[in-house]
């Protein structure tokens, strides 16, 4: 495991019960990814679903209460243990880190996989999609979400905007400042891997902030309504 591996365990460790605490109405989280990403969904009711990354497992628990039947995983421990409470026995989560075979998952076993604001933590996604891919069943939905390459260009200051690169940022919002790595690349990086690999790209969303953002955070209102700061994407297996 590689030292930003290392880093990006150990600041979601650390953000965990914080992370899980304000997941519910954390504006970026709740009025921002969530509704655009769930709106990419197909109908999930009765349909087998990979949360891949889960987090503290609030997708899940959306997904479950739609009658989806959901396996999630992700790379912190403590992520994993708040997904398992918050759903009370419902699904099955597990430690499992992204960015290698999903070697106890079968193939042609889910009709969905939600990758939600998880590929930016991986630095080449390849491997991963084609494990999405392959346990896709037959005309299966891969929806995405993950930080705008042309917001990331900006933020992060870079020069090269080709270049998939290690970058970090201080996250304030979640009590102790907490160093985040992730890399920063440019769309043609999330594009080629997906249509690469036996995807067709079925729809590419730019989001927008819900007006519920509005009212608890006016000033990244104003900020996301000019200018986007993630990219949804829902690809369909060929």
């Amino acid at each position: 495991m590689d030292s930003i591996q290392q880093k990006i365990i150990a600041a979601y460790e650390q953000l965990a019960e914080s992370y899980n605490r304000l997941i519910d109405h954390k504006p970026h989280n709740a009025y921002y990814d969530r509704p655009n990403t769930l709106a990419l969904l197909p109908e999930v009711e009765g349909k087998s679903i990979l949360d891949a990354a889960c987090g503290p497992g609030k997708y899940a628990e959306i997904l479950l209460e739609r009658g989806a039947t959901v396996t999630g995983f992700d790379i912190s421990p403590k992520m994993v243990e708040l997904a398992k409470e918050r759903n009370g026995g419902q699904g099955n989560f597990f430690v499992h880190d992204l960015s290698k075979p999903f070697e106890t998952l079968p193939d042609e076993s889910f009709d969905i996989v939600l990758c939600a604001l998880a590929l930016q933590y991986v630095h080449d996604w390849t491997l991963t999609i084609r494990e999405f891919h392959r346990v896709l069943k037959p005309q299966g939905s891969l929806v995405i979400s993950t930080e705008h390459p042309f917001f990331d260009f900006n933020f992060f200051k870079a020069t090269n905007y080709f270049q998939t690169e290690p970058v970090k940022c201080t996250w304030k919002g979640f009590g102790t400042p907490v160093e985040v790595n992730s890399y920063r690349r440019p769309l043609i990086a999330c594009i080629s891997p997906i249509t690469e690999n036996g995807f067709y790209l079925d729809k590419l969303v730019e989001p927008l902030p819900t007006a519920e953002f509005e009212r608890l955070d006016p000033r990244h209102f104003k900020e996301l309504s000019e200018f986007p700061s993630f990219l949804c994407v829902r690809a369909v297996k060929r």
